[in-house]
């Protein structure tokens, strides 16, 4: 597939210390004003040097890259996660690092499928974006690309990558990608992660949280998986669903997977409608994903006595797993496995640190 590409050269007359690949998928970021109409329009990359002249100062070589059709991210789907990987793959060896540009709305779900699709991931892979358009003069825009960049590109005194995985950088903090969720639409500081500490944070100075960051593996060799299987759904718990929702949800055919998003520790109610759902849906080979509804904390199965029946019959604990990361997860492992007790021992454990154990 052919991609536009923009090259930038540094402007120090020092050798470069590295390079990186930014790919563009779309997004509030990439968006400048149009006099003409009075309205925002898709930003020309020919003109990222006007629009962030402190590119041209970092000392390393940067590539742009857009996709053919910039989109915006409500529109992202497993065949662009899939793509995104595959360009990685491809330009893995030419580049040091590699940034993603993307808009904020389901960029954790992309962080998320990427740390899967990624494996044996060994560079830096960080996703930023925007809650304001870069022609605007209050964006954020700047600020994220700046800082995202000098995160890929940075390296530790032997000259190894002191990041190698997937992250969303976003108003200061870097995050584990797999650990995120946008938690603000109108305020920059978007994105947190409540089960696991910040990466690094950017103030006048970069401060890395080094204990908390997976070590570089210098024997480790990229493989990119490419089939995701996205016949799977969210099932959110509230007072008052009712049984001709979950059993519609759970006869749905083909369905393979089921990401139960309960109450606290991971409860639910205890109405025999909605036991025996649940267990009929088991006995079927549909995989139910317990996932707690709450930012913060992890699904205890068994603590409560409204969470003991979803242990018995098999539910699976997804720990403090987030719920972008458990259907990412689930995409990603029945892309893999048909066997469904394999496919239960993957989703109960970490796999690429998305959870506590």
């Amino acid at each position: 597939m052919n991609y536009n590409k923009i090259h930038i050269n540094p402007i120090s007359p020092e050798p470069t210390t590295g390079s990186v690949l930014v790919i563009y998928t779309g997004g509030t970021l990439g968006m400048v004003y149009e006099r003409k109409n009075n309205q925002l329009v898709p930003f020309d990359f020919q003109q990222i040097i006007e629009k962030v002249p402190e590119i041209s100062r970092l000392d390393f070589d940067i590539t742009f890259l857009s996709l053919s059709e910039p989109i915006d991210s409500s529109n992202m789907n497993p065949e662009i996660w899939t793509e995104l990987a595959d360009i990685i793959g491809t330009h893995y060896d030419q580049y040091d690092s590699f940034v993603i540009l993307h808009g904020t709305d389901t960029m954790a779900y992309t962080a998320s499928a990427l740390s899967y699709l990624l494996e044996n991931l060994n560079k830096p892979v960080i996703i930023t974006g925007a809650q304001l358009p870069i022609g605007v003069a209050r964006s954020d825009a700047r600020e994220n690309v700046i800082t995202a960049l000098e995160l890929a590109a940075a390296k530790n005194e032997v000259g190894q990558p002191i990041i190698t995985e997937v992250c969303i950088y976003f108003n200061s903090f870097l995050l584990r990608g797999n650990r995120s969720k946008k938690k603000e639409s109108s305020d920059f500081n978007a994105f947190h992660s409540e089960n696991y500490p910040p990466l690094a944070t950017a103030g006048v100075r970069i401060e890395y949280n080094l204990p908390y960051i997976k070590p570089y593996e210098p024997e480790l060799t990229l493989n990119v998986c490419k089939t995701l299987n996205n016949q799977v759904a969210f099932l959110k718990m509230f007072p008052g669903i009712s049984a001709l929702v979950v059993e519609s949800l759970l006869n749905i055919n083909g369905l393979k997977g089921v990401v139960l998003e309960t109450y606290g520790a991971g409860n639910a109610t205890t109405e025999p409608w909605f036991l025996n759902a649940i267990s009929s849906a088991i006995e079927k080979g549909i995989i139910i994903y317990n996932v707690s509804q709450c930012d913060g904390g992890r699904v205890s199965q068994g603590q409560y006595q409204t969470s003991k029946f979803l242990k018995q019959v098999g539910v699976v604990s997804g720990s403090d797993i987030t719920a972008e990361a458990a259907i990412t997860k689930m995409m990603y492992v029945f892309g893999k496995e048909s066997d469904p007790a394999a496919c239960v021992e993957m989703l109960s454990r970490p796999l690429r640190g998305e959870m506590s154990i």
